[in-house]
């Protein structure tokens, strides 16, 4: 992706820098820097001050722990629930008097079928294809039946449940470690292919021009064009030598703006796509 706009710096998020000077390094590099030998010694002298006062009876206030919120600002409470209180709940939604830590996900997919959340279904499609039991004592086809959704009729054959079980065989589920910590945790991660040129660092503006023709482009988008004139037909130019030599050439037409490259080590050498 080319984003010849301004700010555009660090635009795909956990991208690794590659050319450019992003703020948002050099601001992370800020916070971790250790306080000052004045503030220091201000902090000493507030604490030496303060336990004085208390000796001889003075309290001073505690904004954090005693003052409430200022006027006109917000407070934010937690909106979770107990796990307990959310099962007792799940009871009387589903009628079933035996919902436990252990099959909040199957009582859910029993209840909701082809509504229950695409985790819901990927958890069961593990169930039924790597487990084969999902209580003790029970074989297979007391597991399909527990599994199938409230809305078919009961007592139906193997090709009902199996029908039942659609939605949750028909989910994409990579491996297990997947199903049960989420997606990031997958044995198989996704590829990071993004590639991302910015027109300018995160705390610059990128300029636009008109050329003698009379037609406008964005600088950078400019300069792009410009290097792969310069390159003969069926030549590659890789995305850093694109944006170094893009950068070159801004400079000598008197623009500051630094555009910058953020992608893997893999497709900072690739081929540019145009």
């Amino acid at each position: 992706m080319v984003s010849d706009s301004c700010h555009s710096g660090g635009l795909i998020d956990k991208t690794k820098e590659q050319i450019g000077n992003s703020t948002k390094q050099s601001r992370a590099r800020q916070r971790q820097r250790p306080p000052s030998a004045g503030a220091n010694l201000c902090a000493s002298l507030l604490g030496v001050v303060r336990g004085a006062l208390e000796y001889v009876g003075i309290r001073l206030s505690r904004r954090a722990k005693q003052a409430g919120p200022p006027a006109g600002t917000a407070t934010a409470t937690s909106r979770s629930l107990p796990l307990s209180t959310y099962i007792r709940m799940l009871k009387e939604q589903t009628g079933k008097d035996d919902v436990g830590v252990g099959s909040i996900r199957t009582t859910l997919f029993h209840h909701f079928g082809d509504d229950a959340t695409p985790k819901i279904k990927k958890f069961v499609k593990a169930v039924v294809h790597c487990h084969g039991k999902l209580r003790h004592g029970a074989d297979q086809a007391a597991m399909v039946t527990e599994l199938t959704p409230k809305a078919k009729p009961e007592g139906g054959d193997g090709g009902d449940q199996a029908g039942a079980l659609g939605p949750a065989m028909e989910q994409e589920v990579r491996s297990v470690e997947e199903v049960y910590a989420g997606a990031a945790a997958a044995k198989v991660p996704p590829p990071r292919n993004g590639v991302l040129i910015s027109g300018c660092q995160t705390d610059e503006s990128s300029a636009d021009l008109t050329t003698a023709s009379g037609v406008s482009y964005g600088a950078l988008s400019n300069a792009i064009q410009a290097v792969l004139a310069e390159e003969k037909r069926g030549k590659k130019v890789t995305n850093r030598e694109l944006v170094q030599r893009a950068r070159g050439l801004l400079a000598k037409q008197g623009y500051v703006q630094q555009p910058g490259l953020y992608c893997s080590d893999e497709h900072a050498d690739a081929a540019f796509i145009c």
